[in-house]
């Protein structure tokens, strides 16, 4: 697909006029990214609940990849699904890209990982049953054709490359853009697959507290849930393949939120920084989706945002922890289902609990960017033999636990074990494979 091509279209979409004059819309368009952000707070002493999302890599027995268009690739898996999936999403050719059904929506990823995205769940047996039932479901559909989802964080036998995009124009775009920004965008695109964790917030300064602290706890969520021993089709070189990844893919727009680590953080800083970024797709109305190489505030510069083009904007950020109507929680790789209901059982252990939120601000209390920066790359470089913000991290992730199981109703607290258990072995379940491996 030509970018530039397709970047003339963007006359047929509903954008204000150009100006000359800078963006006299701009104070609008930060007021409407913050009153969707606020939209999204829940009553106070409402119960916590959980959106949980993990994609998985189908591939054939031997490990080699399953596309979206083979005799048996993903979009045919999408339709056996739509038995007990009947809401289907189709793109403007009639390519099937999703099935769903209340509390439950299968999607596909770039080049055809398959998502289960949940909830929100109350209690953490029915998340459990959920996503069990959904694999078993996934099972009976793949083992007959000779396949098999993989829960694991990069593809076992492929280079990103060499993987079939799926055909969803927003895709497309990006996959162009990002594989131009730095070295790993198609990486992350079409090899990685992840575990995504959502919690709520009941205000703006709760907002804006889980926020900090989710991000500071980054560094050991992303050690704590390695599950990536392969790269490239190669053993790691390193470990936190995720982590590396991330880095090299577009820094305008992944990792760190700039300066959501400084306590005078606010949501109107967080919309000013989503309207000085490039948009690289906006909607329109010929092709749906059209190239922009303009900031979001440029290309509203002249009208104020609908909640719609809103939304849009959020969804072409890509941060370890990304703020929507919610607050999604991102730097773990995809994981067997044990471990995302234990992942889901720290973050909500950690979350919901004001007694876990006050330990942890006084773990991270002074932890800023360059802290958080050197954490990454020590845990690439050492892993549990690292030190993080000051401590040995093996430490600092013993706490995080026990803060968590703290946190949790003594129903609930052994649905953390498998997560605890390998925090308490020093051990990753990339570093269990690798040993698998060489035995």
């Amino acid at each position: 697909m030509n970018k530039t091509a397709v970047a003339d279209a963007s006359a047929a979409t509903n954008e204000g006029p150009e100006t000359s004059g800078g963006q006299p819309a701009r104070a609008s368009n930060i007021d409407a990214i913050v009153a969707y952000f606020e939209s999204g707070i829940t009553p106070a002493g409402t119960a916590g609940e959980l959106g949980i999302e993990l994609e998985q890599i189908i591939v054939h027995d031997d490990l080699s990849p399953v596309s979206y268009s083979d005799e048996h690739g993903v979009a045919w898996v999408l339709r056996q699904l739509a038995a007990d999936y009947p809401r289907t999403t189709t793109d403007e050719h009639g390519d099937l890209l999703g099935v769903a059904r209340p509390s439950e929506a299968v999607t596909i990823e770039p080049a055809a990982q398959i998502e289960l995205s949940a909830g929100p769940f109350a209690d953490l047996a029915t998340a459990r049953d959920t996503f069990e039932g959904f694999a078993q479901r996934l099972s009976d559909v793949l083992e007959p054709a000779g396949e098999k989802a993989l829960a694991i964080g990069y593809h076992p036998s492929a280079t990103a490359r060499s993987l079939e995009l799926i055909p969803k124009r927003r895709y497309q775009f990006m996959d162009l853009y990002l594989g131009e920004r730095d070295i790993y965008g198609p990486c992350m695109m079409r090899g990685s697959a992840s575990t995504q964790v959502s919690i709520d917030y009941t205000s703006t300064a709760d907002c804006l507290r889980k926020l900090r602290l989710a991000f500071a706890l980054v560094p050991m969520l992303s050690l704590m849930c390695d599950n990536a021993p392969v790269f490239e089709g190669k053993p790691r070189e390193h470990q936190l393949v995720r982590t590396d990844i991330w880095q090299h893919v577009d820094n305008d727009r992944c990792g760190l939120v700039p300066d959501v680590l400084d306590p005078s953080f606010d949501l109107r800083r967080y919309a000013e920084y989503i309207l000085d970024t490039v948009a690289i797709l906006i909607p329109c109305q010929q092709q749906r989706w059209c190239y922009s190489d303009r900031t979001f505030g440029d290309i509203y510069a002249a009208r104020t945002m609908t909640r719609a083009e809103v939304e849009h904007a959020v969804s072409m950020f890509f941060t370890d922890v990304r703020l929507k109507t919610y607050i999604e929680i991102r730097p773990a790789d995809a994981m067997p289902i044990p471990y995302v209901i234990a992942y889901a059982a720290l973050i909500k252990g950690l979350f919901y609990a004001p007694t876990s939120l006050d330990a942890m601000d006084g773990l991270f209390a002074d932890v800023r960017r360059d802290d958080y920066l050197a954490a990454q790359d020590a845990l690439m470089e050492r892993g549990y033999e690292a030190e993080v913000y000051g401590r040995p991290v093996a430490e600092l992730c013993d706490r995080i636990v026990k803060i968590a199981r703290d946190g949790l109703a003594d129903e609930e607290q052994g649905f953390l074990e498998p997560l605890a258990d390998l925090v308490a072995r020093r051990v990753t379940l990339a570093d269990l494979a690798e040993r698998s491996e060489r035995a």
